[in-house]
């Protein structure tokens, strides 16, 4: 019986879902809101939430954190320069999770995991 799991596996590899969390993650900061499925938003906005926190201290280790786990350079500045310090105020749920629709393909419950301002 597994006791104490974190996080879903989402039926990959370790390599694997760390690369699709870092692009999901990287994706969401760059345009704001992404739609995916549930339970890969739920995942992706724990990451989010912990790189939101992380940037907002705004010092240069954390820079180099939250830019160690960002893809782009461009997104990274994004985020250290512009949403972390809009979301100052604010003490955590910095994301959203609304379901939208069910994919018609494999009926997955699609949900759109957007910025909260």
């Amino acid at each position: 019986m597994p006791h104490q799991i974190s996080k879903k596996r989402l039926s990959r590899t370790d390599g694997h879902r760390r690369a699709l969390l870092r692009n999901h993650a990287t994706s969401f900061f760059k345009h704001e809101r992404i739609e995916t499925t549930t339970s890969k938003a739920k995942e992706v906005s724990k990451v989010v939430e912990r790189l939101i926190t992380t940037a907002r201290r705004g010092d240069l280790h954390s820079r180099r954190l939250v830019a160690e786990y960002l893809l782009e350079p461009a997104v990274t500045k994004k985020l250290v320069d512009q949403i972390a310090p809009a979301l100052a105020d604010r003490n955590g749920g910095f994301t959203r999770i609304i379901k939208t629709r069910v994919r018609s393909g494999d009926a997955a419950e699609l949900s759109l995991l957007e910025l909260v301002r």
